[in-house]
């Protein structure tokens, strides 16, 4: 096994693993993952498939935050860019960007969120998860008036699934980072920079 190229420097640690050398969980994991909507490997379940059963838990969790939760798309791109920024997730940005782009989040709100900023161009929904988001990674918790907030717009269901989201893509992006998985770079879209921590 080789490791590829990363566009950073880095060097893939956990690349692609050849079909031919999986073992029958392995096999059954990224059969599902394939046969689900995702359609294929990538990403993080690439290096997730070095432990099968984690994979097929994780997927399933993750299939049902992005594609059956109480919240919208636009707020769930949204607040996965969020996370993707906060642990400067290159792979997980490039994979985002178009899907909040179609899902109705503006251009200069990306942006903002890609520099570092808090967007001027929010509107009241987007305002909420972005204070929800913000308050939760940075605090590991969110105040009375936050948690209000985000109650009156997306009731209590909604509320746990954001919650959920914003920790599913936390563990994604660390796995991620810790595997050095290459972004899938994205017409149109700028790699995250480094911030200043």
């Amino acid at each position: 096994m080789t490791a590829s190229a990363h566009p950073q420097g880095l060097v893939d640690r956990l690349p692609p693993l050849p079909l031919e050398s999986l073992d029958p969980a392995q096999r059954a994991a990224a059969d599902e993952l394939i046969a689900g909507p995702r359609k294929a490997v990538k990403g993080p379940f690439i290096p997730l498939l070095r432990s099968p059963e984690l994979l097929a838990r994780v997927q399933k969790v993750g299939e049902y935050l992005r594609f059956d939760s109480a919240l919208s798309k636009r707020v769930s791109e949204f607040a996965t860019l969020i996370v993707a920024r906060h642990w400067t997730q290159q792979f997980e940005w490039c994979i985002h960007v178009p899907l909040a782009l179609k899902a109705g989040t503006q251009p200069e709100t990306i942006a903002a969120v890609r520099e570092g900023r808090r967007p001027e161009t929010m509107d009241d929904e987007e305002r909420c998860v972005h204070d929800f988001t913000c308050e939760l990674l940075q605090q590991r918790g969110v105040s009375d008036a936050t948690y209000r907030a985000a109650r009156e717009r997306f009731g209590e269901r909604g509320v746990v699934d954001l919650t959920g989201l914003i920790g599913y893509f936390a563990m994604i992006d660390m796995v991620l980072n810790v595997a050095h998985t290459p972004p899938e770079i994205a017409e149109g879209v700028e790699p995250l920079p480094g911030l200043p921590r």
